[in-house]
């Protein structure tokens, strides 16, 4: 495992591209970002825009564009910043967790109070929970399948109601630097090439006694489709310069979202309160994602603060060491009265994804130790 030079990305990443100095593309664009002529982009953006009322007056349809949200902050900041600085009048699509969370529905119901119309799509329940454990079982990621549903239910509903413009958050290809899988541009609908969604088809989840009519909204439109639809969709982020995960945390506070106040940040694995606020499964998933790859939620949020200047690299390093791979045991009981599994099938199973040329079990402790030291070199 290699880490970026400049911040602490590491290679295990899927997807991550390294220059020939070992720095990530995320910092890359960081650094390309200063000579970027913003204000063309920010023209372009308006003519977007313009473009979507336009062919909305058109088609006759009442919405110029959708936003797919959870009610978090990177979805308030997009939905504000539509309403207020582009003027489209945007439909917000919230695909709701099977369990959403208490602060989830305090965030999407703030939301709603600020004028916005939501439509809520609530994938089945039962299908849900049948999806988490399959994906836990076969890829060690039980919130695999609800990323579909997750990306696909924008598109496919703005198919369906024939609105012309789907406008989404960040481009992972640059904020990241996945660009090896991913389009380092303004078309959103590349998100469907990504590692987890993989090209958006649902046949891996066909299971007996399902099938593809039930996953209407986890699969994703045909490149056909989307262009029968004249759909456009584009990256908010890769327009406006003020993008940031801080910045849209306080923009978003200001304008009523609330974090995860009464957790204890080791049990969460995080030492911010305001990532994937309406699902408890992030917790424990992030946990497997860490003996997995070698990072969690902590490294994700040290190397944002990183390249913008909120921390050097050694204070990231010991918020690293000090909340990643964390996870507290009602994170965990919660996982496995999800999926209808005995906490002794949970580790067993999550055992069998561990990478073990970066961690070794301890005979004293009985629990999975990195043989890494975070921010240095390992082979």
């Amino acid at each position: 495992m290699k880490y970026c030079k400049k911040c602490l990305q590491p290679d295990t990443r899927p997807g991550i591209y390294f220059n020939e100095n070992q720095i990530c593309g995320a910092c890359l664009y960081e650094d390309e970002k200063a000579s970027i002529d913003w204000a063309k982009r920010e023209e372009d953006l308006l003519q977007t825009a313009e473009w979507a009322k336009r062919e909305a007056n058109r088609r006759n349809v009442a919405y110029d564009c959708i936003i797919g949200v959870s009610g978090g902050k990177d979805s308030t900041f997009q939905a504000f910043y539509v309403r207020e600085k582009l003027g489209l009048n945007a439909l917000l699509v919230n695909c709701v967790p099977a369990e959403i969370t208490t602060v989830g529905k305090k965030n999407i119901d703030n939301l709603s109070s600020q004028g916005f119309d939501i439509l809520h799509i609530s994938p089945n329940p039962v299908t849900a929970k049948k999806l988490a454990k399959k994906g836990f079982y076969e890829y060690g990621n039980m919130q695999k399948a609800s990323e579909y549903c997750l990306w696909a239910s924008a598109y496919r509903t703005a198919i369906h109601m024939d609105i012309p413009l789907v406008i989404q958050g960040e481009n992972a290809a640059l904020t990241l630097g996945v660009s090896k899988n991913l389009q380092s541009d303004d078309d959103a609908f590349g998100v469907f090439n990504s590692n987890t969604l993989r090209g958006g088809c649902v046949d891996i989840w066909l299971m007996d006694g399902l099938s593809k009519r039930e996953l209407y909204f986890y699969q994703s439109p045909s490149k056909e489709e989307y262009e029968s639809a004249n759909l456009k969709s584009i990256w908010l982020q890769y327009y406006t310069k003020e993008w940031s995960q801080v910045g849209n945390t306080d923009f978003s506070v200001a304008r009523g979202l609330v974090g995860r106040y009464e957790s204890c940040l080791h049990d969460i694995g995080m030492y911010r309160r305001y990532t994937s606020l309406d699902d408890d499964l992030y917790i424990a998933n992030q946990m497997i994602k860490y003996l997995k790859f070698g990072f969690g939620s902590a490294t994700d949020l040290a190397c944002y603060d990183i390249r913008e200047g909120r921390l050097t690299r050694d204070d990231a390093i010991w918020l690293i060491n000090e909340y990643d791979g964390k996870c507290g045991d009602m994170y965990v009981k919660y996982a496995c009265d999800y999926m209808g599994i005995t906490e002794h099938e949970f580790w067993a199973t999550v055992d069998k994804f561990v990478n073990t040329d970066l961690f070794y079990k301890s005979e004293n402790s009985g629990k999975w130790t990195p043989k890494f030291k975070v921010g240095y070199d390992f082979c």
